[in-house]
Order: structure tokens, then C-alpha cells, then sequence
């Protein structure tokens, strides 16, 4: 059987499929998007580990974040903080069950490049701020991985829904917490 366009036979123009969800139109904002995940991508790893996500799960959560940031990138307008609460929602939901993976029939082809998990290796010093920071309560977690990540208390509360007061008094609480954490000798003797 020989193929209809080896023939010369005219061929119906393509088929366009609807993509499931508004892409950024303009180039500007498809470059600016791209340059802002190579920028952003293993700081919103980073802060998703500080509040307590293992590294797997802290980057399928930033991915998650990111995709979610694509379809809807020309009306962010702090892209910084919406990414990171979209990130903190989807660890939470995974955390309490609320969403679950959703298999895919077909493994995908394997990306080049590097696994982003790898990127965020952390050393000793860095590996022991994080486990402190897993002791601390949530609220003051949360607190102190906005904080690391260069917010003001002024922002967080309102990132967060809380009042300034009640951010300032949870970083100066998760402060207290995690100094003495990290005052303890790393083997635990000592105490």
C-alpha cells in the first residue's frame, strides 16, 4: 500500500485540537514565563521543603505549582507568592488525601538535562535547619520557610490570611524554636 502523499493526492488541512487550557498568547510571555521557571523553579523546591515536603515531593509540588502558573501567567501578578501558595495547597491536599496521583497509562520519554531533585541536594549544616524547621508547629513552619524565602512579616500575613502581629509573633516564636533546635549538638548528647 503506498501513502496517499507520495501520490500527489491533496490532503485535508490539519486538524486543530483545542488545548484543554489558555496558554500565554504573546512570545514576551511565553520567554518571560520560561526565564521565570529557570529562575524560580529550585527556590520554590526549596521552600516547599521547608515546610516539610521530602525533596520528590517538594519538586512534584513546584512542578505542579508551575503548570498551574502557565495556563494563567499573563494575570499573575506576583508570581513569587502565588506560586508558593499553590505549592503549600497541593503538598497539603497530598498530605490529607485529598488528592491523589493519578497514573499514567504510558510512561513519558525521559527529558534531557538534569532531575531537578538532584539540584537540591542539601549539605549537613542546610539538612539540619530543614529538620529543625520540621519540628517546629505548622503555622510557625510556614512563618519561617516565607520568611527564608525573603518575605516581610507585613507580606506573609497577608499572603497568609493572619494579621502582622500574629506573623510577627510566629517568626519570633519559630526564631526561639529553632535556635535552640540548632544549638543542640547534632548527636543529640547533651541534653
Amino acid at each position: 500500500m503506498t501513502d496517499a502523499r507520495s501520490q500527489g493526492a491533496v490532503s485535508s488541512p490539519p486538524v486543530e485540537i483545542p488545548c484543554q487550557w489558555p496558554i500565554p498568547e504573546d512570545s514576551k510571555a511565553r520567554v518571560a514565563f520560561a526565564e521565570y521557571y529557570q529562575q524560580d523553579f529550585l527556590g520554590l523546591t526549596r521552600f516547599v521543603m521547608r515546610l516539610g515536603a521530602t525533596p520528590h515531593e517538594a519538586a512534584d509540588a513546584a512542578q505542579s505549582a508551575f503548570v498551574l502558573a502557565f495556563e494563567q501567567w499573563e494575570s499573575i501578578r506576583n508570581p513569587g507568592a502565588w506560586l508558593r501558595t499553590v505549592a503549600k495547597r497541593r503538598i497539603d491536599a497530598l498530605r490529607s488525601g485529598v488528592a491523589r496521583e493519578q497514573l499514567a497509562e504510558q510512561m513519558p520519554d525521559l527529558p534531557g538535562g538534569r532531575c531537578p531533585v538532584e539540584a537540591v541536594e542539601l549539605g549537613e549544616e542546610e539538612a539540619r535547619v530543614y529538620e529543625a524547621l520540621s519540628w517546629l508547629p505548622t503555622r510557625q513552619r510556614e512563618v519561617m520557610a516565607w520568611t527564608l524565602d525573603g518575605y516581610r512579616p507585613q507580606e506573609i500575613a497577608q499572603i497568609m490570611g493572619i494579621t502582622p502581629e500574629a506573623a510577627r509573633k510566629n517568626l519570633e516564636r519559630g526564631r526561639a524554636l529553632l535556635k535552640q533546635a540548632l544549638l543542640r549538638p547534632a548527636d543529640g548528647s547533651g541534653q
